[in-house]
């Protein structure tokens, strides 16, 4: 239990150092970026994978269509989610790429309810109710949808809902959706030298190192993570989830410098007490006694 907490406190702390990484990366256009992040990742669970001589997977895969649609799908949805976090990051736009992150679990229960046909509790209403409230007011505090944050929620959560129903592994899933997007990736990139416009040709050998590490980078939280939830219970997983958001909401605030309004905190403390009543509400159903059994 102690082991998987650890683990999975590491991944998420990890994700939310994510900021200091794109920012380093700033002189480097986003689309290049995700394009390298597809390559170099792709790269590193192969080796991982060759490492463990883990390649059952891949036939079994091969002969399955409609699996490969599904991951071909999330890892469009990857692309985009990551398309849009690094866009933000450079753009200044930290804290309100947090915002994405904090709702996400929230957006998690309306979506199982809308696609799974889930029942929700009543904390659970509560909680969206409240959550859609504190969205409401930043779109009529700032004039304008937060779409960064609510991009990253609904593309994150429909990925986590196709991998949700997969019968992939974390690492095994990572490494088909990026084998499907490389062909892709490496033509752009290719293109891009051609038009002599590919950045990493002409980058200092620090920002091509940087672009090479977007494998392990991307990999390492992701094998943390499945190795912490592996160990612990759900409860404590969500609970630990929200260590990513606020970290890149701090580093927003007190690093970057990013704009924070009084009103702009308000619309976040409604989707925080959201974030509370979700959690508490969770760990008390968590908690509550089985029903007994009927007798036959």
């Amino acid at each position: 239990m102690n082991h998987g907490i650890v683990f999975a406190a590491l991944a998420y702390t990890l994700w939310g150092l994510f900021p200091l990484y794109f920012k380093a990366l700033q002189g480097i256009a986003s689309v290049e970026v995700v394009l390298h992040r597809v390559v170099w990742s792709l790269v590193f669970v192969l080796l991982v994978l060759a490492v463990r001589r883990q390649w059952a997977w891949l036939g079994q895969a091969a002969r399955q269509p409609r699996l490969v649609g599904a991951f071909a799908a999330s890892g469009l949805l990857l692309s985009a989610n990551w398309f849009t976090y690094i866009w933000a990051v450079q753009h200044g736009r930290v804290v309100d790429a947090s915002l994405g992150y904090f709702i996400t679990p929230l957006v998690n229960v309306v979506m199982g309810r809308l696609v799974l046909h889930e029942r929700l509790r009543r904390g659970q209403w509560a909680a969206v109710a409240l959550a859609a409230g504190g969205v409401a007011w930043l779109t009529w505090s700032a004039g304008t949808l937060p779409w960064i944050g609510l991009i990253l929620a609904a593309t994150f959560a429909t990925y986590g809902l196709l991998r949700k129903v997969a019968v992939l592994g974390p690492l095994e899933g990572l490494a088909l959706e990026t084998l499907l997007l490389f062909p892709i990736a490496l033509a752009v990139l290719l293109w891009q030298t051609a038009q002599g416009s590919n950045a990493f040709a002409t980058a200092p050998a620090a920002t091509q190192g940087l672009l090479m590490l977007a494998g392990p980078i991307t990999a390492v939280p992701l094998l943390l993570f499945a190795a912490g939830a592996r160990r612990i219970t759900l409860a404590t997983l969500g609970l630990l989830q929200y260590i990513g958001p606020t970290l890149q909401l701090l580093l927003g605030l007190w690093l970057y410098h990013e704009p924070f309004a009084p009103a702009t905190a308000l619309g976040y403390g409604a989707i925080w007490g959201a974030l509370l009543v979700y959690s508490l509400e969770g760990a008390w159903h968590a908690r509550r006694p089985a029903p007994p059994l009927a007798a036959s």
